[in-house]
């Protein structure tokens, strides 16, 4: 289908494209690109499974990206429960460059400032490793929530999950953070292949509110900044309003801020839709060298003996359970417990920067790994905790080929037959990935993959 664009960005890709500019346009006649990133807190491109991967999804490496993947579209692999498992992640190509030049490191403190539905942030998670923190935070509810599923869908222990808007945050963390990335929104010209209906809600005005508003996050990126720290801006649009300008903008009004480098990913050039990234670092400063060294100043509140006793039974009703269902093997991030009624979770806590005294007050829909649900002196391990831990992790398992008729069945919701040795907590697994939770008993295994994340018939 040919895409009728707007003859406004028409004239403005021209003038800036030059002789390139019918390059640019004759790549939306070219079908558009398709990619996926490994989990590689699961699967690595050097281990056995891969081969599987790579024949069953036709993969082909993208050149940015070291765990990233182009797919053949016809393969399917939303549909997989390899995608269910948090294997991996799907995700336009380009958009892949942005956290590679971030460039996070085991032990960083990290800000993804508008996260949502979670690529980036799911990528700088792998960068991690497992080890410092990282906050993803989105402005809109319903965003914020698609975004804590993809969180907790790949199985991410030392992530918080935020909805506030930047100024909010900058308030609270002030020169906090090693590493930002700022994914701006942006009038989407990098959309209009793959969403095609986005050609419609481009005009040139629309440019001009994006660039407007990007100054304004970028402003509150800034204040969260460490001295020393790097900051990456990414857009997934092609004028220069929202992109150099911008970062000319940035260093000009605040000259702590070095580029280190910009990239822009063409369509006509690389295999993807299109992205723009530009690396800053900042200098430091004085005040922000004081500022750094104590300008976070709160503490965690003292519990009531009521809201204290709670959280201590809590406690002890998940280590029971992990006693009796998880393997010494598995052991949460550096962090505090947090009691939400029912709910408990593991706030991570980044080597002692983070407590849940900073969070009070801000909207967390994920604030931390969801341990599970406490009811009536008993336990119930999460979704979340399942997709958290590793095979070798569970003191009592079962496992499923990804394309059997049981492993089909378990995504469904049914109950299923198992030998009658089997007690208690079970994790189900397809191809030795965690799935989700059954419970032994009798030779039957009771359902416990959540309702809302059924696969239909």
């Amino acid at each position: 289908m040919t895409i009728q664009l707007p003859e406004d960005f028409l004239r403005r890709m021209k003038r800036m494209l030059g002789d390139r500019y019918e390059s640019f346009i004759a790549s939306y006649e070219e079908p558009r690109a398709y990619g996926l990133r490994l989990n590689t807190r699961k699967l690595t491109p050097q281990s056995q499974a891969f081969d599987h991967l790579r024949s069953l999804f036709q993969l082909e490496p993208v050149a940015w990206c070291p765990s990233g993947y182009y797919y053949d579209e016809d393969t399917k692999p939303g549909r997989h429960p390899y995608h269910a498992a948090g294997v991996y992640y799907i995700q336009e190509p380009s958009a892949m460059s942005a956290a590679e030049l971030l460039a996070a490191k085991p032990g960083d403190i990290v800000l993804d400032l508008a996260a949502a539905p979670g690529g980036k942030s799911t990528q700088i998670a792998d960068h991690l490793k497992g080890q410092g923190l990282l906050i993803s935070n989105e402005i809109h509810p319903a965003r914020a929530a698609a975004l804590s599923e993809n969180i907790e869908r790949m199985g991410i222990r030392n992530a918080v999950v935020t909805n506030a808007a930047p100024g909010q945050l900058a308030e609270r963390f002030p020169f906090f953070f090693d590493r930002i990335m700022v994914d701006a929104p942006c009038s989407g010209e990098g959309m209009f292949r793959k969403e095609p209906e986005t050609v419609s809600e481009w005009s040139e005005s629309q440019v001009a509110v994006c660039a407007a508003r990007q100054q304004d996050i970028l402003r509150d990126a800034v204040r969260m900044l460490k001295p020393g720290g790097t900051l990456a801006y990414s857009t997934c649009t092609f004028n220069e309003e929202e992109n150099e300008k911008i970062i000319a903008w940035l260093t000009e009004t605040h000259p702590e801020l070095s580029l280190v480098q910009m990239e822009r990913f063409w369509p006509h050039e690389r295999r993807g839709e299109g992205h723009f990234v530009a690396v800053l670092r900042h200098a430091g400063t004085d005040d922000a060298d004081e500022a750094d060294s104590g300008g976070i100043t709160a503490r965690r509140p003292k519990a009531s003996g009521q809201s204290r006793k709670s959280l201590e039974e809590a406690m002890t009703l998940y280590e029971s359970f992990a006693v009796s269902a998880l393997a010494p093997s598995f052991t949460l991030p550096e962090g505090e417990p947090l009691l939400f009624g029912e709910q408990l979770y593991w706030l991570p806590t980044g080597s002692g920067m983070l407590n849940s005294a900073m969070l009070t007050g801000l909207k967390t829909p994920r604030p931390g790994l969801h341990l599970g649900t406490v009811r009536k002196n008993r336990f119930e391990p999460s979704h979340a905790l399942a997709l958290a831990i590793r095979r070798e992790d569970a003191l009592v398992s079962v496992d499923y080929a990804a394309d059997s008729v049981e492993a089909a069945a378990y995504w469904r919701g049914e109950t299923l037959s198992v030998p009658a040795d089997l007690k208690g907590w079970t994790l189900v697994t397809v191809d030795g990935f965690p799935l989700g939770w059954g419970k032994a008993s009798g030779g039957m295994l009771k359902n416990h993959y959540p309702k809302g994340l059924r696969r239909p018939n």
